[in-house]
């Protein structure tokens, strides 16, 4: 196997282009795993922890304001540097693994694995994220319900590196929940994200069907009943319609995590407590605290 190691964003796109059986690897935390059990063998590994342009986020002066996240920066960075601007990312990101790999992992490296159960997939959905890929041939902006096409597939080329996340900075309250079978390093049994802004919701569910998907017609609901400009506490009824709808959005499975069935009775509560807790910081004009 060989070790490829670029040291600029120009030269890894250089060595993809000219070995696009190279693996990307970042933080390592799916793609060691992967190796160690032999589920996979390539030819390459492309190590991509020296390419200092993918380990950086910044802010885009556009109308509202954009986090350009690039998709080599850590989970811990994540947590303690965008909390305030992309709320529910930062929380997703305390739930993935132990401090080690939150150490190590990344957005990018989660969307290059594209595992239904990512944690980090629901809120890309939730806030209509948009996926920055580059290679030799320039650079392109996917949706991020686009980027998800199959179980563990995506819709990169051959040539093509994750390089960043467009997201919306202070896109009103958001929430991230997520089961597992215990508190911590856990495999997600399903998760949710849900964001208001601005008379549009957004709510995505992971771990529940073949791709991170959003709920849409859960978004339309709430788009069309939720009382905006108000501060009135949304009535129960309001609330149990949402999560009737977000279950129905699933397609799960029964496997050693969980069956079908509570997986779409576990979504259908994490919606309902997701939305409490959002219209709450709606009412109040607070922000969610991650």
């Amino acid at each position: 196997m060989e070790f490829l190691r670029p040291t600029t964003l120009a030269e890894a796109l250089a060595v993809k282009a000219e070995r696009p059986d190279a693996v990307p690897i970042a933080g390592g935390t799916d793609v060691m795993v992967e190796l160690n059990f032999d589920h996979r063998r390539p030819e390459a590994l492309l190590d991509l922890t020296t390419v200092a342009e993918l380990a950086e986020w910044s802010t885009v002066d556009d109308p509202g304001g954009t986090v350009r996240l690039g998709a080599g920066v850590p989970y811990t960075r994540v947590i303690a540097e965008l909390g305030e601007s992309v709320p529910a990312l930062a929380m997703a990101s305390r739930t993935v693994g132990s401090p080690q790999i939150r150490n190590r992992g990344t957005v990018g490296g989660n969307l290059g694995a594209a595992s239904p159960a990512g944690d980090t997939h629901p809120v890309l959905l939730a806030l209509d994220a948009r996926i920055e890929v580059a290679s030799v041939r320039g650079t392109r902006l996917l949706r991020a319900e686009d980027f998800y096409v199959g179980v563990k597939r995506h819709a990169l080329a051959e040539d093509e590196l994750i390089t960043a996340v467009h997201l919306p900075a202070h896109a009103g309250p958001q929430q991230f929940a997520k089961v597992g079978t215990r508190n911590a390093m856990v495999i997600a049994v399903c998760s949710f994200a849900l964001a208001l802004r601005d008379g549009v919701a957004g709510a995505a569910i992971g771990s529940a069907a073949p791709t991170p998907r959003r709920a849409k017609a859960a978004e339309e609901f709430l788009a069309a009943e939720l009382p905006w400009g108000s501060a009135e506490a949304l009535p129960d009824s309001l609330k149990r319609r949402f999560g009737e709808l977000v279950a129905e959005a699933t397609s799960p499975i029964d496997d050693v995590r969980g069956s079908a069935a509570y997986r779409k009775h576990a979504l259908g509560v994490l919606a309902r407590r997701t939305l409490t807790w959002a219209w709450d910081d709606h009412r109040t004009g607070e922000r969610a605290c991650a």
